[in-house]
């Protein structure tokens, strides 16, 4: 005799009017004898794992707190040694909170979970990709059920201490903003560039005449007023410099669609816009010279050199800041004036 309860079934599916194999379940996959844990016996035990674990949430919302109370009350100089090893000690306090604090949120998820949520072995048919309006309805089911046997409506300590601990969890997240400085305000709406500033080499120093450039050719610059900063105040030289360098580039007059109202602002074919991108502030200088596409390294955002600067591809919303250009009385290059529109990234007090 021949045991035929496994073999493949024969139906028509319904749609494709074709007939498909779907093989019945096995009768018995094997589970084991469901064995009972202490906490599905002893109320006592179960009340004493939900002490246990909604300590753990409690601790880490006290350990959050102390993240952000440490945050004010340890000195940012404040140094914490061990033997040969030594750290900063407002650093270290912070990150030794937070690590705890996500760790007993963890260890108390994995508690709960072993100790009181339902563990009974359960198994169910394979069924195709796509869910029918009655397989919805009963997994929207099988999700109400399964929230019940968690007990989180049901054990208030647990479901209150854990909503205590995720919630203070994004405190510090807020507090420690402050650490990213101030707000820009309209700090990029000014750099060191004014009328009459000589344009530099960026590495060199030496002031540019037309003559140095040739056709195609890109080169970075800064203004000279620029090299004067690093030995009075390096600190503001890093600052002036982040948003005053720029690029100097010379395309053949006939290639440039000048923008109305800068019709004057290059000088035979030479060009000049400000090297950090409007997208995010990386700086800039990958050159094409036969499409004038200049591309940034970081989110590859391009701008055609050749037509004011505007995007013509990736995430920058606007064009690079282009600087008017002139000639002073020995035929260097200088600025008409400063940069007519705020250099570097895009930012929400623009306007």
């Amino acid at each position: 005799m021949s045991d035929d309860k496994n073999l493949p079934v024969v139906k028509d599916d319904g749609e494709h009017h074709g007939a498909v194999e779907v093989a019945e379940p096995i009768p018995d996959p094997g589970l084991e004898p469901h064995e009972p844990r202490i906490t599905d016996i002893d109320p006592k035990a179960a009340d004493r794992v939900e002490r246990q674990v909604s300590a753990m949430f409690g601790l880490a919302t006290l350990l959050v707190l102390g993240a952000c109370v440490a945050y004010f009350a340890i000195g940012r100089d404040s140094i914490l040694q061990f033997g040969p090893l030594s750290g900063n000690a407002n650093n270290m306090v912070m990150g030794l909170c937070i690590g705890l604090a996500l760790f007993l949120i963890g260890a108390g998820a994995i508690q709960w979970a072993k100790k009181l949520m339902v563990d009974e072995e359960i198994s169910e048919d394979r069924h195709a990709a796509h869910s029918s309006p009655e397989q919805i309805a009963e997994i929207t089911e099988a999700f109400k059920q399964g929230t019940a046997e968690s007990g989180f409506g049901r054990r208030k300590m647990i479901r209150n201490s854990l909503i205590g601990a995720l919630g203070v969890l994004g405190l510090p997240a807020i507090i420690f903003l402050r650490d990213l400085g101030p707000l820009p305000g309209r700090s990029l709406y000014n750099t060191i560039w004014a009328k009459g500033i000589r344009v530099v080499n960026d590495v060199t120093d030496r002031p540019i005449k037309p003559s140095d450039l040739i056709v195609g050719q890109l080169v970075n610059a800064a203004p000279a007023n620029l090299a004067p900063l690093q030995e009075e105040n390096p600190t503001e030289y890093q600052n002036a410099k982040a948003k005053a360098a720029v690029i100097v580039v010379r395309i053949k007059p006939s290639e440039i669609r000048t923008k109305p109202g800068r019709e004057n602002w290059g000088i035979d074919g030479i060009l000049c816009y400000s090297k950090i991108c409007t997208h995010v502030g990386c700086p800039i200088s990958l050159y094409e010279q036969t499409t004038h596409h200049v591309l940034c390294p970081c989110h590859q955002s391009t701008f055609d050199l050749s037509d004011s600067a505007k995007v013509v591809f990736g995430p920058a919303a606007r064009p690079l800041p282009q600087l008017p250009l002139a000639l002073d009385s020995e035929g260097y290059l200088v600025a008409q004036s400063g940069f007519t529109e705020p250099v570097g990234p895009s930012f929400w007090e623009r306007g």
